[in-house]
């Protein structure tokens, strides 16, 4: 049975000294850690100054002792915690090799984050969330060699916190990238959410998902139009997750009209801002 625990430092530890060594040495001496398969790493203390590094360090320097671990959340905080922007990540590069049995790894920030060489044959599902993506993260991800990769999330976010690129990157990324497995797509929290619906739906994956996730951006009724005229193509999608957008009314009716077989997530409906002539629009996550 799979069995799952969290491992973080509060505010009031945080202020009587207590330290990521001392966390990681808690995590170490629990007495449920070998039972569990799955840790999540909430905050670490100063994490707007100091990253998760000296964690990766020690599953990598003592790979041994993580060898049951098939699931890493590292970064799991709201917003009251630590704002996405400010968490400072760190190196994965010797995880790959540490951690063989891993079959989840999710990332919550992209502040000095840096995936390396990725190259594992079990991982499953790779999720990373951001307020803003940058080109070098997408880069490693895009060169990565993952041949049982079922689920890729990323959340794509904006320039003020680190997305570098346009809808040509994410083109780009899509047309190079060699996940010969994969079941689940998201693109999501984009400010061009609709210029990365046409990305997406041209992408040589479609033909393979059974879930599109284009949640958490400014999907408008110009995206949902696409989506529309392309997804009957694809008779094997069961899952649209569209959850935060900014459908109007009609266009949510719509859908769930002319998409009676798939399970579609309309939730979260949001209404466009107009000040001094300007329509305004936020992706979901971003600071």
């Amino acid at each position: 049975m799979e069995k799952a625990k969290k491992y973080e430092i509060s505010f009031e530890q945080y202020e009587e000294g207590v330290t990521l060594e001392d966390m990681v040495k808690q995590i170490l001496d629990d007495p449920e850690f070998p039972a569990l398969n799955e840790i999540i790493i909430g905050c670490w203390g100063d994490l707007w100054d100091d990253g998760c590094q000296l964690l990766l360090d020690s599953i990598a320097d003592a790979p041994e002792k993580f060898s049951h671990i098939e699931k890493l959340f590292v970064g799991d905080m709201g917003y009251e915690e630590c704002e996405v922007s400010w968490i400072i990540q760190g190196n994965y590069s010797r995880i790959w090799k540490a951690m063989p049995q891993l079959k989840e790894l999710t990332i919550k920030g992209s502040s000095e984050l840096v995936l390396g060489e990725i190259c594992h044959e079990n991982l499953e599902a790779l999720t990373i969330i951001c307020g803003g993506l940058p080109n070098s993260v997408i880069e490693e991800i895009k060169k990565a060699k993952l041949p049982n990769l079922k689920k890729l999330l990323l959340y794509i976010g904006i320039d003020d916190y680190g997305f570098e690129g346009d809808e040509n990157t994410i083109r780009a990324f899509l047309e190079e990238a060699d996940f010969p497995k994969l079941e689940y797509l998201g693109i999501a929290d984009s400010e061009i959410q609709d210029e990365l619906t046409a990305v997406v739906l041209e992408s040589k994956f479609m033909g393979q998902l059974s879930t599109l996730d284009l949640s958490c951006g400014t999907l408008t009724d110009k995206g949902a139009e696409l989506l529309l005229e392309k997804l009957p193509n694809y008779p094997q999608i069961e899952k649209l997750d569209l959850h935060y957008h900014y459908l109007s009314d009609a266009m949510m009716k719509r859908m769930e009209r002319e998409l009676p077989g798939v399970d579609l997530d309309l939730s979260e409906q949001n209404e466009k801002e107009v000040y001094r002539g300007e329509v305004w629009m936020n992706a979901m996550l971003t600071e």
